[in-house]
């Protein structure tokens, strides 16, 4: 018999969405068949798995070593560990500075992302336990493209992570981004459009209204707001405020004015911005060694907090700009 406490990390859930975090490798079928023949029980009582769990509950496993063993999944990925660059922590959430081509999230099983190095950074603080992460694991609220650098948010707690996934998901939370453009912008923009993604092919499309209306998928509405920092003539470096937060909408957005961003292959070809602003960005590369985009989430500001929370308060958070931005910024007199 094993016998688990629930933690603040685990209350406030229903108790089969629990077991299926806790036992990831069973099918529902068997959570289901086991409570109902009590070998899994809520505080001594039999359970039917829809019962909301709360701190100081008591789940009690009938099961054999080894059951719990074949169930328990396939454990912590072990990885080299590797400094993260962090900008701020507490005992509920961390913000991390992700470089660019390192993965926000894994998008195979194999892959290491930024989720599996905290995982190890907590571990190795003694901020988790492998036990805890049985019951609870840590995670990512915000994703960046794996070329894309710049803040992310990660709850280290429940508690922590529904809070952030909630300003995220209700845009409470004001996002800036800098990037470095082909072309002269001159002005101030707020970009609005629609857009779809080809699965395919991994990349978007930006419609305008009367195209998305007409076509037979069902577009996403976007909108962007640009503002002009510094320019030389040929490139221009951007503030970027991103109001929805869509797969590639700042490089796709910004590609469709013709003003691509400085390092990004799949939106900076000829067929998407013109010859002129394709022809600067393979100078940029060259010139500058560039591997990725010049793109990158320097600021974050929370919005009005109570509670746990309420020290985040309007407090804004930056991430200084990596060395391949630095670099062309200077190189190119985009220093403002």
């Amino acid at each position: 018999m094993q016998e688990i406490v629930i933690g603040r990390n685990e209350a406030g859930q229903r108790l089969d969405k629990f077991l299926g975090k806790y036992m990831r490798s069973a099918p529902k079928s068997f959570f289901y068949r086991m409570m109902r023949k009590k070998n899994i029980t809520l505080n001594g009582r039999k359970c039917e798995g829809t019962e909301f769990l709360t701190e100081g509950d008591i789940v009690k496993f009938f099961l054999s070593d080894d059951t719990m063993e074949k169930f328990s999944g396939a454990g912590i990925q072990k990885i080299k560990t590797r400094k993260l660059d962090i900008l701020y922590e507490d005992a509920e959430l961390i913000l991390i500075n992700k470089p660019a081509g390192m993965l926000s999230q894994k998008a195979k099983p194999e892959d290491v992302s930024l989720v599996e190095y905290l995982i190890a950074y907590l571990l190795e603080s003694g901020a988790v336990t492998e036990e805890e992460l049985r019951r609870f694991r840590p995670s990512v609220c915000n994703r960046l493209d794996r070329n894309t650098s710049g803040i992310v948010a990660a709850g280290k707690s429940l508690a922590g992570l529904q809070m952030l996934s909630e300003i995220f998901r209700s845009r409470s939370i004001h996002k800036d981004y800098q990037c470095i453009v082909a072309g002269e912008v001159k002005a101030a923009s707020d970009l609005t459009g629609w857009l779809i993604k080809d699965p395919r092919t991994n990349q978007v499309k930006i419609l305008t209204e009367q195209e998305a209306a007409a076509g037979k998928e069902v577009p996403l509405p976007i909108r962007t707001r640009y503002q002009p920092l510094v320019s030389n003539g040929s490139y221009t470096r951007l503030q970027v405020t991103l109001f929805t937060g869509r797969s590639h909408q700042i490089r796709a957005h910004l590609a469709s004015i013709g003003h691509p961003i400085v390092g990004d292959a799949k939106y900076g070809s000829k067929e998407l911005c013109g010859e002129h602003a394709a022809g600067l960005l393979r100078a940029a590369a060259r010139q500058y060694g560039l591997h990725s985009q010049l793109l990158h989430s320097f600021r974050l500001e929370f919005p009005e907090l109570s509670g746990t929370f309420a020290s985040l308060s309007r407090r804004a958070f930056e991430a200084p700009l990596p060395e391949d931005f630095l670099r062309m910024a200077e190189g190119e007199g985009l220093v403002s």
